[in-house]
C-alpha cells in the first residue's frame, strides 16, 4: 500500500486533531513521536530518522516536508530539533588522558590543567548553547577506536596531550573538524592551540643560570608522549647549550604527577647531600610540589641548598614554603581559544591550517632564590618574545586568520 507522500502537512495535521489522536489524550497534549511525524508527513519512519540525523538519501522536497511536520508537531528528537536543518548535533567532544599513578591531594583539587581547560571550553560553548561530551582515556585504552566512536556523536573534537599517532590524527581529521589543545606546534594535519612552552622554559632556566648563578641543573621531565613535555625538555637543553658554564647533572622521567616528583627527589637523595645539583627544573608544578615536599621531609633546604622551579602556575604552588617559582600558562584561555577555533572550523571546514601559541609569564617567587622583595617587584613578567601566532599553509592564509 503506497503512502500519501503528496499530502500537505497542514491537511494531515487537520486529520490528527481528533479526540483519539496522540496529541489529545485525557485532555492533555502528549509529546509527538517519530511515528506521528512519519504518519503526518506520509513517509516511512526510516525517512524521518534520516532527516533527524542529517543523513543523505532523502529528496530535498521530502526533507523539507518532514522538517515542516516536525516543527508543526513540536517533535523534539534527542534535543536536536533546532539543529536539524543545519545537520549539526550542537555538541563537541573533549578527549584527554587520565593522570597516571595514584592521585594525591594536589591532583584531587579542581585547580589543575585539564580542569582549567574544561572551564574555558564550557565558557565558550555556554554563549551559544552547545554541549560538551568529555572522555578521559586510561593507559592501555584503544585511543583511536574510542575517538572513532565519539566522532559519530559530536560535530568536532578537542584532543589533548598527544593521544594518537600523527597518521591516525590525519585520517580522523579527514572525517571531522579537530583542534589539538596543548598539541605539537608542528602538527600539519589539524589546528593547534598551545602555550608558548619554549619561550617560557627558556626564560625560566636562563633566570636560574644568569641571575642566580646555578651551574649544575637537574631536569624532571613529563611523559614523552605529551607534546608540551617534549617542548619544555627541548628548551631546557637549548638554554644549557647556549650557556657553556652550566651543565646537565641528570634527568628523571616523570609523569606530570606529584608522586613522580617525590620519586625524583628520592633518586637525588640516594647520592647523598654532596651529589645534589644546584637546581632542579620540573616539567610542571605538580612534580615540583612533590619534589619540594620530599626534600623538606629529608631536611634539604630549598632554595638554600638547591633551587626548584616548575611550570603551569597552579594555585597550590603559591602556598608552598618556599613559594614556587614557575611559568604561568593561560590554561583557561587555552580552552576558550581551542573551542572557538573548533567552532569556526565546524562552520567553515575550508579554513587554512592554524596554529596559535599563547603567551606565557615568568612568575618569580622564593624557590629559585629570589627574595620576597625581588620576587614581588618582578612577579608575573610576560616572557619576552612570546605571542599568539597564526601559521597558515601560505603567508596570505596566515594573514587572513590573524586579522592582518
Amino acid at each position: 500500500m503506497s503512502r500519501p507522500e503528496g499530502r500537505a502537512p497542514q491537511e494531515a495535521l487537520a486529520g490528527n486533531k481528533g479526540e483519539g489522536s496522540s496529541q489529545h489524550r485525557l485532555g492533555k497534549r502528549t509529546p509527538s513521536t517519530l511515528y506521528d511525524v512519519a504518519r503526518v508527513a506520509g513517509v516511512s519512519t526510516a525517512t524521518v530518522s534520516r532527516v533527524v540525523h542529517g543523513q543523505d538519501l532523502v529528496r530535498p522536497s521530502t526533507r523539507q516536508r518532514v522538517l515542516e511536520v516536525i516543527q508543526a508537531l513540536r517533535y523534539v528528537p534527542d534535543g536536536a530539533a533546532q539543529s536539524l536543518s543545519r545537520r549539526r548535533k550542537e555538541v563537541i567532544g573533549l578527549v584527554s588522558r587520565e593522570r597516571l599513578g595514584p592521585e594525591s591531594e594536589i591532583e584531587q583539587n579542581n585547580l589543575l590543567f585539564v580542569d582549567e581547560v574544561l572551564r574555558g571550553v564550557e565558557a565558550s560553548l555556554r554563549e551559544i548553547g552547545w554541549s560538551l561530551l568529555i572522555s578521559f582515556l586510561q593507559s592501555g585504552d584503544p585511543a583511536y577506536k574510542r575517538l572513532q566512536s565519539m566522532a559519530g556523536k559530536v560535530d568536532g573534537l578537542l584532543i589533548s596531550e598527544g593521544i594518537i599517532e600523527p597518521h591516525q590524527l590525519a585520517h580522523l581529521s579527514a572525517r571531522m573538524p579537530i583542534v589539538l589543545v596543548a598539541g605539537a606546534p608542528d602538527e600539519p594535519s589539524v589546528d593547534v592551540v598551545a602555550a608558548d612552552n619554549r619561550s617560557g622554559t627558556v626564560a625560566l632556566v636562563a633566570h636560574l643560570v644568569e641571575v642566580h648563578g646555578r651551574r649544575r641543573l637537574y631536569y624532571v621531565a613529563g611523559p614523552a608522549e605529551a607534546p608540551d613535555a617534549r617542548e619544555r625538555r627541548s628548551a631546557f637543553e637549548q638554554v644549557l647549550a647556549d650557556h657553556p658554564e652550566a651543565t646537565i647533572s641528570g634527568f628523571f622521567e616523570g609523569r606530570f604527577s606529584s608522586e613522580s616528583g617525590q620519586e625524583a627527589a628520592r633518586e637525588l637523595l640516594a647520592s647523598g647531600r654532596s651529589g645534589l645539583p644546584d637546581a632542579v627544573v620540573c616539567g610542571n608544578d605538580q612534580m615540583a610540589i612533590g619534589l619540594i615536599g620530599e626534600l623538606g621531609a629529608s631536611g634539604i633546604r630549598v632554595p638554600a641548598e638547591l633551587a626548584v622551579v616548575g611550570f603551569d602556575d597552579i594555585y597550590p604552588g603559591a602556598l608552598l614554603a618556599p613559594s614556587l617559582t614557575t611559568v604561568r600558562q593561560p590554561m583557561r584561555l587555552l580552552g576558550e581559544r581551542a573551542s572557538s577555533r573548533l567552532l569556526q572550523r565546524i562552520k567553515d571546514p575550508a579554513l587554512p591550517h592554524y596554529v596559535e601559541l599563547l603567551p606565557t609569564e615568568l612568575v618569580l617567587r622564593n624557590s629559585c632564590g629570589c627574595t620576597d622583595r625581588a620576587a614581588g617587584s618582578a612577579q608575573s613578567k610576560r616572557v619576552k618574545g612570546t605571542s599568539a601566532k597564526t601559521v597558515g599553509k601560505s603567508a596570505a592564509g596566515a594573514a587572513a586568520m590573524s586579522g592582518a
